[in-house]
């Protein structure tokens, strides 16, 4: 091994291309790094007074010199290549692969970041996947959340909202009724509760203050079923009707179901040949379950039925999702797809006896069931190739008899029962460990548990539960009893609110205090300096200081 010696920087610069190979030099803009002559003039002004003669190895060969510049070298790979050299719009579909707490921790690393995660388009499909997206303005304690507001704030504030449950409550009851209870439907966005039964009367009620708002007319048979949105209220009753209101032109949210028979705002769909047991609604369609084992789809706009899915056994609940409906009808749980009418999936006997309960997460990959036998269970529907299996990820048996209802808000599953007990149970640990298989292909470590959480049990009822929701920080169920109960634990969000605020206080004197006390050294540090330039004294004009105690000695001796 030979050695040659460049003395001018020049010469080595013109030697660096072809003695150094760049591996980035194919894939990445030239533009994004420094040149070989600005990395040496940094090092030559950190450097300066060393010598600028470098030993530069030459292999023997002479074929393809390897030089190992040694400043140069060094600068070259402090400037690694990083994510924020990317450009923006890549860099923004990189973080569409982290979930919503890694993209918090992402936007710390820097400004740049920080901005990207900010108003990144990840925050809304995080919110759209929990808890699906607004139909309308989002109101919080009657304040409207204006249009600028980002999505990440949104997100925040609903993650925030969600703990609520696990803190203080208190117990309202609306009397009103006068047999039991069959359905409740909790409408959040209008802040009103809508409750039906054997009285066969729908109520409307407010929720801020409990008092009744609207009372129908007598329909005229038991009413098992009743839900709403913005524009359409619709009922189903036992005698195999749908009753439907529109809501007033202009005023949405507001149904005049007093007795006025407007067919413009109040008509009836007739095609069940049983009782109606379950209905549901989205942007497009209205879906119906009946003890005629079908499942009717019907068009909001023509009010036709657009397809009719059969079972083979009466069907107690459904819910749409997506591109599909699921059902429960005997001891099964069918998924069809909308527009096809065709079978998806079944998951065939997951409780012992009929299945009375369904409940689904926004995205519809997860299913939570409650049976006959008081067990609820946790499934997630995959793709295999072109059909659809179902892995369990979880079963609960925390209820003695059978589970008439189920609701489920991200990340909160409610139950009710015969035995008289609404459970609550946080099921979001499960979710992750479901996500994190995805990603491994391996079986998930909480696979089919018995519960990973001790359930908060919610007391209160001597007789049957039927129906249970949940929403605006609060748990409403109706039954047997011919009350409707509400838990209201709006009463927590107060109190963490102040909790909050009050980490934001102590956190903001600690840094104030921090920020005296430095100031205060500084400060100190230099008296002390000003003090010490006083306490020196000249020598005997050599140039020479002595201190004055090296003075004091000096005459003693």
């Amino acid at each position: 091994m030979a050695f040659e010696c460049h003395k001018e920087t020049g010469n080595l610069s013109s030697n660096l291309e072809d003695c150094v190979q760049d591996p980035w030099d194919e894939e990445v803009a030239p533009a994004q790094f420094r040149t070989y002559d600005e990395l040496k003039k940094g090092d030559s002004n950190s450097n300066s007074g060393k010598e600028e003669a470098q030993i530069v190895p030459v292999s023997s060969s002479g074929s393809q010199n390897q030089a190992l510049v040694g400043s140069a070298d060094n600068s070259i790979s402090d400037h690694c290549p990083t994510i924020i050299d990317l450009p923006a719009a890549l860099v923004s579909e990189i973080l569409l692969w982290l979930d919503a707490k890694e993209l918090g921790i992402i936007s710390c690393v820097s400004t740049l970041l920080q901005k990207l995660a900010a108003d990144h388009q990840g925050w809304k499909n995080f919110y759209a996947e929990r808890w699906g997206l607004p139909l309308g303005p989002i109101s919080y304690d009657s304040a409207i959340v204006q249009k600028e507001k980002s999505w990440k704030d949104l997100f925040v504030d609903r993650e925030f909202r969600s703990n609520a449950f696990m803190g203080r409550f208190s117990t309202d009851i609306l009397y009103g009724h006068t047999e039991a209870v069959r359905s409740v439907f909790l409408l959040s966005s209008a802040k009103i509760i809508l409750t039906a039964g054997y009285d066969c009367i729908i109520r409307i009620w407010g929720i801020e203050d409990g008092l009744l708002i609207s009372s129908s007319r007598p329909l005229g048979c038991t009413i098992r079923a009743v839900t709403a949105d913005a524009d359409l209220l619709v009922a189903g009753g036992t005698d195999g009707f749908l009753q439907c209101w529109r809501a007033v032109e202009g005023l949405r949210h507001l149904f005049d179901i007093t007795g006025s028979q407007n067919q413009s705002s109040d008509f009836r769909l007739w095609e069940h040949v049983g009782p109606v047991t379950c209905v549901a609604l989205d942007e497009a369609r209205i879906y119906s379950g009946s003890w005629d084992m079908t499942v009717r789809v019907w068009d909001r706009s023509l009010l036709k039925c657009l397809k009719v899915l059969r079972h083979s056994d009466w069907v107690w609940s459904l819910v749409p999702r997506g591109g599909t409906v699921a059902s429960t009808a005997g001891g099964v749980v069918y998924v069809w797809d909308i527009d096809t009418g065709d079978l998806v999936a079944v998951i065939q006997n997951p409780h012992v006896g009929t299945t009375y309960s369904l409940a689904r997460n926004q995205t519809g990959d997860v299913f939570f069931t409650g049976g006959e036998d008081g067990g609820i269970k946790m499934f997630e529907m995959k793709n295999d190739g072109e059909e659809k299996k179902f892995d369990q990820i979880a079963s609960w048996g925390q209820h003695s008899s059978k589970v008439h209802s189920l609701a489920f808000e991200f990340p909160w599953l409610v139950s009710a029962s015969s035995d008289g007990k609404v459970s609550l149970r946080d099921v979001r640990k499960l979710f992750r460990s479901s996500k994190a298989s995805k990603i491994s292909k391996a079986k998930p470590k909480g696979a089919a548990s018995q519960g990973m959480e001790v359930p908060r049990m919610l007391h209160g009822f001597n007789r049957s539960i039927f129906s249970v929701d949940i929403g605006a920080d609060r748990i409403v169920c109706g039954g047997e009893e011919g009350i409707v109960r509400v838990w209201n634990f709006s009463q927590a969000l107060e109190i963490d609110r102040r909790v909050q605020a009050l980490r934001s206080v102590r956190l903001e004197n600690r840094m104030r205090r921090k920020k005296a006390q430095i100031e205060m050294n500084n400060k100190g540090a230099r008296n002390a300096h000003c003090s010490a330039k006083k306490n020196q004294v000249n020598g005997n004009g050599s140039g020479v200081l002595y201190s004055r105690g090296g003075a004091s000695a000096k005459l003693k001796a």
